[in-house]
């Protein structure tokens, strides 16, 4: 009896102690708070699909980027009409459980985006998910639906994209479409609905609410949208404060440090689009004064696109649509360091700290790293920052992965990792005179952006989900 209890105990120590040395938290897409920053722990230069592996496991398709709470890696995907859940251990990649969903009707996206892009978000309780076609499903650490709340049907032409978050007890998302937006807060536990709030001005965008704590002042809830920055209240969803902004698609996530918050938008001083006359006189054939689908068509590069610009969904471009979206992403672009401070309403030009307009990435998110701001945009050029001032460190390019860019950056242990779409990996020395120290080729596409936990580097490639670590 005795050796049974002692046998227990050590295998009770062993599950703990794997529990513990692999406790990190990187709770949502981009980890804490969205910062994309794991401050402890040490991670490898090299790795690849033999090298440094701890675990590879294969999943279904999906965009959406793993996160990690505990002993536990949650990632969402779909396979043919089911829309999936996975659980996985953190520390041997075995699959823990896998819930599905079909949805009653299912929304036609463009081909570049999926129906499981956003990313889970997990805390203490489990993990929330969101589906467009479904909504926030929220799921007990071992796999049990604990409620759920429909959302949509939503108009956005290329998909949504927004990843829940967590704070304070509630799950927050942001649901930004061609009309209709509005951003929503619910119960953690019950899945309640606690406040919600539209957004008139916002149009088609695609990025993941940050938390703003600056000091004893009350938490405030920052949201990039198509046309503009809106910070409100985190606990009624009261709007406080904005700043407009041009950005094109409003994909990256806004960061913070102490009283300073950071955003970087690709954008431009003047429209991309032509004036709606010039527009009718190139594609109106018939001549009644809008542009069908048959005429847009015309042009093979925009033909794709048609229902981007068609909001109501009539089969027809009208002045109006055309002028919304012409609208976009022109404005103050860039990178962008501002302090509210304790503003209600516009904000004044005085709260724009610094302001960096050159190679601005158009998906991924900036990333804040011991006083550094990096940007990477498509081509692997790799820009860097003094978060105090904006003053251009140092710019350049990754050579060896010149590729698009889909997702965001990541740091930890003094290492940036950048992934491109085709699967390149890039590891730099971190600080304002970068360095490439080296570029892993994982051999599959990658979309979703890397988590990093305990020392393990969690890369989820088009077929599987790799933990690397150092040996």
């Amino acid at each position: 009896m005795i050796g049974r209890r002692c046998a227990l105990c050590v295998g009770m120590l062993a599950v703990l102690f794997a529990t513990t040395t692999l406790r990190g938290e990187w709770p949502q897409f981009r980890g804490p708070n969205g910062s994309g920053v794991d401050p402890a722990g040490t991670y490898p230069v090299a790795f690849s699909p033999a090298t440094n592996v701890k675990w590879k496991t294969a999943v279904p398709y999906g965009q959406s980027s793993p996160v990690v709470v505990g002993n536990h890696v949650y990632l969402t995907a779909s396979d043919g009409d089911r829309l999936l859940t996975i659980g996985l251990d953190a520390g041997t990649g075995r699959e823990l459980w896998r819930k599905e969903i079909k949805p009653a009707t299912r929304h036609k996206i463009y081909r570049a985006n999926d129906p499981a892009s956003p990313s889970p978000a997990a805390d203490a309780d489990g993990v929330v998910v969101f589906f467009p076609d479904v909504g926030l499903v929220a799921y007990t650490h071992d796999g049990q639906e604990r409620w759920k709340a429909p959302l949509g049907p939503f108009k956005s032409f290329y998909g949504m994209a927004a990843s829940p978050i967590l704070a304070d007890g509630l799950a927050i998302l942001v649901c930004d479409q061609q009309t209709g937006s509005f951003v929503v807060a619910f119960d953690r536990r019950t899945g309640q609905q606690r406040w919600r709030q539209e957004r008139p001005t916002a149009v088609d965008a695609y990025a993941t609410p940050m938390v703003f704590r600056n000091g004893s002042a009350a938490a405030q809830l920052i949201v990039l949208g198509s046309t503009r920055l809106d910070s409100y209240a985190l606990d009624t969803g009261e709007h406080r404060w904005w700043l407009p902004i041009g950005s094109s698609g409003a994909m990256g996530t806004a960061l913070a440090s102490g009283d300073t918050i950071y955003i970087a938008t690709a954008g431009s001083t003047e429209p991309f689009l032509p004036p709606f006359e010039a527009a009718l006189q190139k594609h109106d054939a018939d001549k009644d004064g809008r542009i069908s689908s048959r005429e847009f068509g015309q042009e093979k590069e925009m033909a794709e696109h048609f229902g981007f610009f068609d909001h109501d969904a009539d089969g027809f471009v009208t002045d109006k649509e055309w002028s919304v979206m012409r609208s976009l992403g022109v404005g103050d672009f860039g990178a962008v360091a501002i302090r509210p401070g304790e503003a209600r309403g516009q904000l004044e030009k005085s709260a724009v700290q610094w302001r960096f307009t050159k190679n601005m990435p158009y998906i991924p998110a900036p990333l804040l790293y011991k006083g550094v701001l990096y940007l990477v945009k498509d081509g692997g050029i790799i820009t860097a920052l003094d978060a105090g001032t904006g003053r251009l460190l140092k710019e350049g390019r990754t050579d060896k992965a010149l590729g698009e860019y889909h997702a965001s950056p990541v740091a930890a242990d003094d290492k940036v990792f950048l992934a491109s779409t085709d699967g390149k990996v890039t590891v730099l020395k971190a600080g304002g005179q970068w360095e490439v120290l080296g570029v892993n080729d994982l051999g599959e596409e990658i979309h979703s952006t890397p988590a990093l936990s305990g020392g393990r580097l969690y890369l989820r490639t088009r077929n599987l989900v790799y933990s690397f670590g150092d040996k």
